[in-house]
């Protein structure tokens, strides 16, 4: 009997393993990494720099296919897995928060927000529509006509997150979401996580924090490209 769509993991690897060729040697990032994140949970990944955490969230963010071994994403292959297919479900499916936030200088912070919705939808009234009100919920609706670089980091944060969600994502990448921010910043980027989290999205987030970690379900932990066992 084929299982249904709940019962299907969000992500599933096996043997999952990353190197890269570097100055004429070798780095294993990942290293045999197997593992199931299920739907709607909050996962949070740990371990020191270096460890193969973000390697690991580019793999699952459909970014870098060039692995061994099997990841699945709601149940189908990413390795061998067409560029325009991934590109398709990424839009769709997936929001990622870069560490270094990634908006677009050449556009206002409420044009940041609504491109990918525009991009998925083609309709740009609704999609700036979505960003008035997804920069209303986050506080930043007064910030909307203001290009990016005028913005704190915590301000920047919340574009870069609004951007990821405007699409309403069945999952959320985040990369050290809060590494730069003051503690209350901070605190309101975990709060929303736990709002995301509630209405049913996957999360899942990279994260030194232990205040962070603490909101999670449970800690997935890397070391030197490995899992860990607590």
């Amino acid at each position: 009997m084929t299982a249904s769509a709940k019962e299907i993991p969000r992500y599933r690897a096996r043997q999952l393993r990353r190197s890269f060729r570097r100055g004429g040697g070798v780095i294993h990032a990942l290293e045999e990494v197997s593992l199931e994140i299920n739907r709607g949970e909050f996962v949070a990944i740990s371990g020191p720099s270096g460890s193969g955490k973000t390697t690991l969230l580019h793999a699952m963010g459909l970014l870098d296919p060039d692995f061994d071994g099997e990841l699945f994403f709601d149940g189908d292959a990413i390795k061998g897995s067409k560029p325009a297919d991934r590109a398709a479900a990424r839009l769709a499916k997936i929001g990622f928060i870069f560490q270094g936030f990634h908006l677009l200088r050449a556009l206002n912070v409420r044009q940041n927000v609504a491109l990918p919705r525009w991009r998925l939808t083609g309709r740009r009234a609704e999609a700036l529509d979505r960003a008035d009100k997804l920069l209303e919920r986050l506080g930043l609706g007064d910030r909307a006509s203001l290009p990016p670089h005028r913005l704190s980091a915590g301000e920047m944060q919340r574009v870069a997150i609004a951007r990821a969600i405007v699409n309403d994502p069945a999952v959320l990448l985040a990369d050290e979401p809060t590494g730069n921010l003051d503690q209350q910043s901070m605190r309101g980027i975990i709060s929303l996580f736990s709002e995301l989290h509630g209405e049913g999205h996957t999360l899942v987030v990279i994260s030194h924090d232990p205040e962070v970690v603490a909101a999670a379900d449970r800690v997935i932990a890397l070391r030197h490209g490995r899992l860990q066992t607590t």
